[in-house]
C-alpha cells in the first residue's frame, strides 16, 4: 500500500467570539496570509467557526485571537492519524 502524503498536516478548528466579525474578511485574510486548504469560516457578526488544514496552526490561532476570544480549539495531527496513531 503506498504511503499517504498529507500536504497540510494539522486540522485546526476553533470558535471566535467577537464583535462585528465578517466571515468574508476572515476568509480573504486566510487566503492571502496562510498556506493551507479546506477553509471553512462561517457564522455571524458575533461568532465564527473556523476549520482549516495548515502546517502552522499557531499562526492561525494568533490571527484569530486578534479578532476576539477563541475557544473550543482543536488541533489534530492528520499525519499521525493516517499512520494509525492518536492525532
Amino acid at each position: 500500500m503506498p504511503e499517504q502524503t498529507i500536504e497540510y498536516r494539522y486540522d485546526t478548528q476553533l470558535l471566535i467570539d467577537g464583535e462585528d466579525l465578517d466571515e468574508d474578511e476572515i476568509n480573504d485574510y486566510f487566503v492571502e496570509h496562510f498556506k493551507g486548504d479546506c477553509l471553512l469560516a462561517v457564522g455571524d457578526e458575533d461568532l465564527i467557526k473556523i476549520h482549516y488544514h495548515t502546517n502552522e496552526p499557531w499562526d492561525v490561532l494568533k490571527y484569530c485571537r486578534t479578532l476576539g476570544e477563541i475557544y473550543d480549539i482543536v488541533i489534530e495531527d492528520m499525519d499521525r492519524q493516517a499512520r494509525g496513531l492518536k492525532g
